[in-house]
């Protein structure tokens, strides 16, 4: 997403480069890497080191935010969640069929008309790619592990309560009740994703494959 704070520290670099490993040990064509986690995890900032860890390998790789792929605008969120209630808050909130056309004109090397929310705008704007110069795209979000076609899924294995300090700095939500009760319902549909994940990385940050 456009505007959105990056928190970027060695940690990230060190497990980046280790699932880059992972990665090109395993080589194939059009690869999708998944990572995902819950808020504050550090999922965008480990996608983007990725992608720079690839790109000195000799890799391009394209990462593509699955929050760009929500059925509603972030000014829009909050009360669309509170009327439908807590129960409606997890991975029915994207648009799947498109987040699928994405990854299938990626491998099939087309060109692909994808979202990109500005957040400072709150508008979604269109980014067109050409995905037939690209090796491997990385999805990142909330629930991008549970996508379809992917070779290799990412789980952070950190809690919204392990990460509040790092929410808090990033300062995208207020903290109140409700977004507790948001973090809360996205902790129990986020965790229920584990089981899919191919490596695991750790509260230290540690990458181990499962």
């Amino acid at each position: 997403m456009l505007g959105d704070v990056l928190l970027i520290e060695e940690k990230h670099k060190q497990a980046a480069a280790r699932i880059a490993d992972y990665i090109l040990e395993r080589p194939q064509p059009k690869t999708i890497a998944a990572i995902s986690g819950e808020s504050g995890s550090g999922k965008s900032e480990l996608a983007h080191c990725l992608g720079r860890v690839l790109k000195d390998r000799g890799i391009a790789a394209k990462l593509v935010h699955s929050d760009n792929y929500y059925l509603t605008l972030p000014r829009d969120r909050n009360d669309w969640r509170q009327a439908h209630g807590a129960h409606s808050i997890g991975a029915g909130e994207y648009d799947w069929n498109r987040i699928h056309q994405t990854l299938d004109d990626f491998k099939r090397g087309r060109t692909a008309q994808m979202p990109c929310i500005d957040l400072i705008t709150d508008q979604v704007d269109t980014l067109t790619t050409d995905f037939s110069e690209i090796d491997l795209l990385v999805l990142d979000g909330l629930y991008a592990i549970a996508a379809s076609n992917v070779d290799v899924r990412v789980f952070i294995d950190l809690t919204y309560h392990e990460t509040k300090k790092a929410q808090l700095l990033r300062g995208k939500e207020k903290v109140n009740e409700w977004r507790m009760t948001v973090l809360e319902q996205e902790h129990l549909e986020v965790s229920s994703l584990k089981e899919k994940a191919d490596l695991i990385v750790t509260g230290i940050y540690e990458v181990a494959e499962v």
